[in-house]
């Protein structure tokens, strides 16, 4: 499959180097690209001049992936779903800011999502599935009151439970914690991606570590070279605190662990169902 003859003359990383345009397998550049050109035929010469640069840093042997950008739609979930199981990394919009997503049964994804964002091995990462029904499948539940979690989700919550003995996540993630982070973001898009895929994705902040969160895809611009694909929702409205984290591993007792976008609706909803906040045992 090579380049076709009418863009290949527009890029003088072509004209330069050879008379014949380098295949797309060459480059790396499977997933996505013809679709992407085909979308985009009145290309101007800002996205040729990055195209080039890309195929010529696939060229100098550099390890890269697939820098196409995509809208996130449900005509795209397909794709989102094949690259994760092909254990690439995506980039997501949430309902809160951009993630990082792959498959959460997949270690070298998930070593690949460290390295990209330059983060200690010892930071959990979080798990996305579509549904609420679903959290059972990875943390234990029982001993929450009935309801409480359809209350909180889908929505800006990241619940940290105990994995439980019937968890099927993989004890290579985040080894070491008998607990995970678990959300159900309210995005259509990433649900939709968590339930094609039929396992939980690991997800976490679209940036370097220690960094700005991304509500936009040109906040982490430099780390897209990285990605399987970077899915477009826009920009995002509710700010960079990210979701709001809430302890629930312990019985009847919840611990707010990161403030995020939804502390005071989460408080009201825990407090409805009659679970206290965790008294501090700081002196």
């Amino acid at each position: 499959m090579n380049v076709p003859p009418k863009i290949a003359e527009r890029l003088p990383l072509f004209n330069a180097r050879s008379p014949q345009p380098p295949s797309l397998e060459h480059c790396g550049l499977k997933f996505g690209f013809l679709p992407f050109l085909h979308q985009n035929r009145r290309l101007g010469g800002a996205s040729l001049k990055k195209m080039a640069w890309n195929l010529q840093r696939c060229d100098l042997g550099l390890e890269t992936e697939t820098r196409v950008v995509l809208p996130a739609t449900e005509a795209h979930t397909e794709e989102a779903i094949e690259a994760l199981r092909a254990g690439k990394v995506i980039a997501v919009p949430t309902d809160t800011i951009y993630g990082f997503a792959c498959d959460a049964c997949s270690m070298e994804a998930v070593n690949r999502i460290y390295e990209i964002k330059g983060r200690k091995q010892t930071s959990p990462l979080a798990i996305c599935v579509g549904d609420v029904s679903d959290i059972k499948r990875f943390s234990a539940t029982d001993h929450l009151p009935h309801g409480l979690l359809d209350y909180l989700l889908p929505g800006p919550v990241t619940v940290v439970l105990r994995r439980g003995v019937s968890s099927i996540l993989e004890k290579s993630l985040n080894p070491g914690l008998d607990s995970i982070g678990v959300r159900v973001p309210d995005s259509n898009f990433i649900r939709g991606i968590a339930r094609g895929s039929g396992s939980a994705l690991a997800l976490t902040s679209a940036n370097l570590s220690g960094q700005p969160s991304s509500v936009c895809i040109k906040d982490f611009e430099n780390l897209w070279e990285h990605c399987a694909c970077v899915y477009d929702g826009g920009v995002l409205p509710l700010g960079r605190a990210g979701s709001t984290v809430v302890d629930l591993t312990k019985l009847g007792k919840y611990k707010i662990l990161r403030l995020g976008s939804a502390k005071e609706e989460t408080v009201a909803i825990l407090e409805r169902h009659s679970i206290l906040e965790e008294e501090s045992t700081a002196s």
